[in-house]
């Protein structure tokens, strides 16, 4: 996993790459709130992470606190499907306040897994 910073005029864009999990997370914190602390504001590109669990979705949530308190946009942007999933499941898109593009396949695919679960409960 790596996380790659671009700079520009103050501005920093953060690729990260590979997993946002609990082995990756120390690095992950410590990169992230770098990049905050020295930019004005800040972009994390999420369209290349492969697996996320909780570990790294709770240093997404550090940064954005930090962000806040330093009073510093921050922004996600490119969600890839491991990184949407786990948003979803503890309903936190709206805290980062990005908007998210869930492709048809993917609006297809909740769709049957809606309808089963209806089905199932009649």
């Amino acid at each position: 996993m790596a996380i790659t910073l671009e700079t520009s005029a103050g501005r920093c864009k953060a690729v990260v790459q590979g997993n946002m999990t609990i082995y990756e997370a120390a690095a992950d914190k410590t990169a992230l709130l770098g990049a905050l602390a020295d930019a004005t504001e800040i972009e994390i590109d999420l369209s290349s992470v492969a697996e996320m669990d909780t570990a790294g979705l709770q240093v997404l949530i550090l940064v954005k606190r930090e962000s806040l308190q330093a009073r510093k946009p921050l922004r996600l942007t490119g969600h890839s499907e491991a990184s949407l999933d786990v948003l979803d499941r503890y309903n936190l898109a709206g805290y980062f306040g990005d908007p998210v593009f869930i492709s048809p396949r993917k609006q297809k695919k909740t769709a049957r897994i809606r309808s089963r679960a209806a089905r199932r409960r009649t």
